[in-house]
């Protein structure tokens, strides 16, 4: 599940309120776009819920925005600096675990910079995001196990993985010990493929 501040999830509350009557809906015609129930919508609304990121992006993809629209602060400079520990915590793992969206861009196309940590056994499934989605993963500490589409790939520190975004993958520590990652993920918001994705290797 995400794992938010009060203040997070209150902006959360407000931007999705906000999108959604920019548009004209009610909650019922959110909740039957996105597929996400009514009563979560209200309790993501009030900033009450803990919505995990699932949720999030159903919910942003639904109102036509890209997830940093509505978990990131507003920076009106051309320079963003976020302090360690000043990030947006939007996944806990069970064995305590966190996944930290850094910063991203939009132009239109989304870039994200993520810092997850897996505690022993901890592990994250992720559904198929938007179609030309690409991932790129660095392990820093431990060991990381990565399904891709049902693929395993297993990383020790200093190994890197690009991969497709756009099929079901799942993140997974299989050891007894702490592991952490960095994480890229590029969002083809305008729809192309990125160039790399046709290169020779």
């Amino acid at each position: 599940m995400v794992h938010q501040s009060d203040s997070l999830a209150m902006a959360i509350g407000v931007r999705v309120r906000n999108h959604r009557r920019g548009r004209g809906w009610t909650l019922d015609q959110l909740s039957e776009t996105s597929g996400v129930s009514r009563r979560m919508l209200i309790n993501v609304e009030q900033g009450s819920a803990n919505p995990s990121i699932g949720t999030l992006l159903k919910i942003s993809q639904a109102l036509g925005l890209v997830l940093p629209a509505l978990v990131e602060p507003p920076a009106p400079k051309s320079v963003k600096l976020t302090r360690n520990g000043q990030g947006a915590v939007l996944w806990s793992g069970s064995a305590g675990g966190r996944g930290v969206l850094l910063s991203s861009i939009r132009t239109p196309d989304v870039v994200e910079i993520w810092d997850w940590t897996f505690g022993p056994k901890d592990e994250h499934s992720s559904a198929a995001h938007s179609s030309g989605t690409t991932e790129l993963l660095h392990v820093l500490e431990g060991t990381i196990s990565v399904s891709v589409a049902g693929e395993p790939h297993t990383l020790s520190p200093g190994d890197a993985l690009r991969f497709p975004g756009d099929v079901p993958h799942v993140y997974k520590n299989p050891s007894d010990e702490s592991a952490r990652f960095t994480m890229t993920v590029f969002e083809p918001v305008s729809g192309h493929v990125p160039p790399h994705e046709h290169s020779d290797e």
